[in-house]
């Protein structure tokens, strides 16, 4: 299921982080039993049952916060009420550039894959028609950390 969160950006990160959990509760709510009813009628196992949103970047974006994590604990939340398998979407795009926003929501993914259980966090450095955003590609690098076995 792919829900769009642009209307819960808010000044307030409090606030955003209130309507992103309200909206994907409410359109979710029935997404697991919707699932279920499909797999009994159809006798095919439906082997995820997860939500997409909008690149959190973007909502996140509009909060007046240097801290993202709170946004990534939001949906984490949402996703364990709404008994999903997993929710993506703590994301940033920025194969043609990188705004503060995307910086931020970047340096807090390890944080926040730390502190959830469902959330699945993406970076897009590239695409064929933009490149490949260098910046971005070593600000992730420096956040990977390789332990040696």
């Amino acid at each position: 299921m792919g829900i769009s969160l642009l209307d819960c950006a808010d000044p307030d990160p409090k606030s955003a982080c209130r309507k992103i959990y309200e909206k994907i509760t409410r359109q979710a709510d029935r997404l697991v039993a919707t699932g279920e009813a499909i797999e009994r009628e159809f006798g095919i196992p439906i082997v995820n049952k997860r939500i997409s949103v909008t690149p959190m970047a973007l909502v996140a974006g509009a909060s007046e916060t240097e801290d993202c994590v709170p946004f990534a604990l939001a949906l984490d939340r949402a996703a364990q009420t709404c008994g999903i398998n997993f929710i993506g979407g703590y994301s940033a795009l920025v194969q043609k550039g990188m705004t503060e926003a995307d910086e931020k929501l970047i340096r807090s993914i390890p944080e926040a894959l730390a502190r959830t259980e469902l959330v699945c966090s993406s970076v897009n450095v590239g695409s064929t028609r933009a490149g490949i955003n260098m910046d971005a590609v070593a600000l992730m690098l420096s956040l990977i950390h390789i332990s040696e076995p």
